[in-house]
């Protein structure tokens, strides 16, 4: 039986590989979408002895199936934001423990304390419908921060900035947390100067502005606010854990979760570090539904293991969390 003290204490990459190896087994025997999925392509259990040889279930089995891998009560549900007459994607989560020290301790390893912060979360698209996941993390790291100043803000702009500046320039740290059309809405309201402020966007402009390539972006984010680069958050609905970018677009995992890039005319092959494919991710968090995810998202990983969103497949169906579309 495989732990949450197994998942989130991976040190190194063998050790990464014999817990993904136990959980792929554990889930073909008790996840039925993923087990009809892994039969449909005639794989041999007995036989994957590696990550590169475990078979990735399209992201699109999330609007269609319920992908658990057991028959425990269903704790939350996060659901995508999707459009009309779009299948939303469901995360059913049996055990809303494991997504809490999944993002406590992915926060952790990229920022330290968040007690150390005060967290400001400009997230107007997902604080208007319920189920997002997103929502569910960003309030546990406001009230995790314990500090009287940190909340979420609506439409308040000036509200917002009213209490920004004068946060920033006390010394105190502080993480700025938006979705990018609203991020990109607030600068055109007043141009700051912050020091100690982290800008992190989540990306996703949904319909209310043009999308943009991230350079160009992330350009005007670092001009309108005054800062030298923009951190990014990679997550999505059908993950319990999450990939930063501490500037450059550039994202890393934490040691429990990795991406891999599929050739994009042959689903079950792998191009080399520097070509872009399409992104599939192990979040071995997911281990009551899915730990092997194929993305419609389209990257590039490097020989750090670091690793880069480049845009969608598919851009008619734009997923809320990090999408740039090039």
């Amino acid at each position: 039986m495989i732990t949450a003290s197994d998942i989130f204490t991976i040190s190194n990459q063998k050790q990464f590989e014999k817990i993904a190896l136990k959980v792929f087994r554990f889930q073909y025997e008790n996840n039925i979408p993923y087990h009809e999925f892994c039969n449909l392509l005639k794989t041999d259990v007995q036989k994957v002895k590696s990550i590169r040889e475990i078979p990735f279930l399209p992201i699109q089995f999330f609007k269609t199936h319920a992908v658990v891998s057991n028959s425990n009560p269903i704790q939350e549900t996060f659901t995508s934001s999707g459009t009309t007459g779009v299948f939303i994607s469901k995360h059913l989560v049996t055990d809303r423990t494991l997504y809490e020290e999944s993002y406590r301790s992915g926060f952790s390893q990229f920022y330290g304390g968040i007690q150390d912060y005060v967290v400001l979360a400009l997230l107007p698209s997902y604080l208007e419908r319920e189920g997002s996941s997103l929502i569910y993390m960003v309030e546990d790291l406001i009230q995790s921060s314990n500090h009287p100043e940190s909340g979420f803000y609506l439409h308040d702009h000036e509200e917002l900035i009213k209490k920004l500046i004068p946060l920033d320039a006390s010394g105190q740290n502080v993480i700025l947390i938006g979705v990018t059309y609203a991020l990109l809405d607030l600068i055109e309201k007043e141009k700051l100067q912050l020091q100690n402020t982290i800008i992190m966007e989540t990306g996703g402009m949904k319909g209310k502005r043009k999308e943009m390539i991230r350079e160009e972006l992330h350009e005007q984010l670092c001009a309108g606010f005054g800062v030298s680069s923009i951190h990014s958050e990679y997550g999505m609905t059908e993950l319990l854990s999450q990939a930063y970018s501490l500037g450059d677009g550039i994202f890393e995992c934490p040691s429990w979760m990795q991406v891999h890039i599929r050739d994009t005319q042959d689903a079950l092959a792998y191009v080399k570090e520097g070509k872009t494919g399409g992104i599939n991710v192990i979040d071995l968090a997911n281990i009551n539904s899915c730990s092997f995810i194929a993305t419609q998202d389209l990257g590039k990983k490097y020989p750090n293991t670091t690793f880069e969103v480049l845009g969608r497949f598919d851009t008619s169906d734009i997923r809320g969390c990090n999408l740039m579309v090039v």
